[in-house]
């Protein structure tokens, strides 16, 4: 691999991207969120208080559960789970104990932490779970140990039967089956249910802000706070700043080419972290400001959408760089890249997500509300 400068260049590419963010991020922190809250602060007389206007009007709410919260609560834990994987196998891979030679080795570092990773996953549903005011922990703690894995599996297998059909060597032989099998019910499961009734035992997180009986009428939004328009604008952002590295990795996984510049991919993964946080953070701004209070799966949508960029490129790179045929070569193509799209979704959907929430709580609390 000597292509070392098209690297650089896509760092500077996301870093650029970033920069811009950063700057948009740190100038509604500074100067709005900053005049906004010390205006509300001194409003003095209760008539200035009726006529409040932008974010501090929905503060009753803000936190109230969004609806399908089941739902969101698994796809949070899913991602952190995720998230845990991604970060240390890629420690692992930079510190140099995964060779890229050994594709397997890395594959299987992946999958073990994956399933040690899911005592997080457990936590952090049921944390948020117990905020949302659910009582069924159990429930939700089926869910985070299977949706994930279950449609993984499910499509994997399908796609194995594929090359089982075509008598390949390439298919995956039914005791390594097994042995997924066994490590899913075995160890990840358990795990989950360790970490769901640890994070189920800790006292709620209490939200800044209380919640009002009613809820109140969102206002007629403006064309462009559409929530499918904000949701496929935020994607592009954190596409653009890992798509140069994107093509590498597609190149390695399907054209048989040694990956081997972790140092790289470490950078791009920190850069893609903070895009989705960033971009989410100035959509949900916004959002508030025109008063539309609905920002829990806004905020997830917004930046996971980049999955769809992601496969779309898939589709891309398959008709421009790889010459396939067969029938099942295709279907095998497409099958992992929406696997991998959608590991993609519930990544960057859970930290848009986090930076959000924090976000939300962190402006709700520093307004003194009646």
């Amino acid at each position: 691999m000597s292509d070392d400068q098209i690297h650089w260049f896509s760092i500077v590419n996301s870093l650029m991207i970033v920069l811009f963010l950063s700057g948009m991020v740190a100038m509604i922190m500074m100067r709005t969120l900053y005049r906004d809250i010390s205006r509300y602060n001194q409003l003095e007389t209760q008539e200035e208080a009726q006529e409040e206007t932008g974010w501090k009007l929905v503060h009753g709410d803000v936190f109230r559960p969004p609806v399908n919260s089941d739902l969101l609560c698994v796809f949070v834990g899913t991602g952190v789970q995720f998230f845990g994987m991604l970060l240390v196998t890629m420690i692992f891979a930079v510190l140099g104990f995964l060779s890229p030679s050994n594709r397997g080795g890395l594959m299987t570092a992946m999958l073990l932490v994956w399933v040690l990773m899911g005592l997080i996953a457990g936590y952090s549903s049921s944390r948020l779970y117990k905020m949302f005011k659910g009582a069924e922990w159990k429930q939700i703690t089926l869910r985070t140990a299977f949706l994930f894995p279950g449609i993984a599996f499910v499509i994997f297998f399908i796609l194995n039967a594929l090359i089982w059909g075509e008598k390949s060597s390439g298919a995956v032989p039914f005791t390594t089956m097994f042995a997924l099998v066994l490590l899913w019910f075995g160890i990840s499961v358990p795990l989950v249910f360790v970490g769901s009734y640890l994070g189920f035992k800790k006292p709620a997180m209490e939200p800044p802000v209380k919640t009002n009986k009613i809820p109140r009428q969102i206002p007629e939004q403006a064309w462009y706070m559409n929530p499918l328009f904000t949701i496929l604008i935020g994607g592009i952002l954190p596409f653009g700043a890992v798509f140069i590295e994107l093509f590498f990795i597609l190149t390695s996984i399907w054209l048989h080419q040694f990956y081997y510049i972790f140092g790289f991919l470490f950078l791009v993964f920190v850069i893609l972290i903070i895009t989705c946080a960033e971009i989410t953070i100035v959509l949900c701004y916004f959002q508030l400001c025109s008063e539309d209070y609905n920002w829990w799966w806004r905020s997830y949508l917004t930046s996971g959408s980049s999955a769809l960029y992601l496969f779309l490129y898939a589709g891309f790179y398959f008709w421009t760089k790889l010459q396939i045929s067969k029938l099942v070569s295709g279907i095998l193509y497409f099958g992992y890249m929406l696997l991998a799209s959608f590991s993609f979704f519930v990544l960057t959907g859970t930290i848009g997500f986090c930076a959000c929430f924090w976000f939300t709580r962190m402006i709700y609390s520093s307004v003194k509300i009646d």
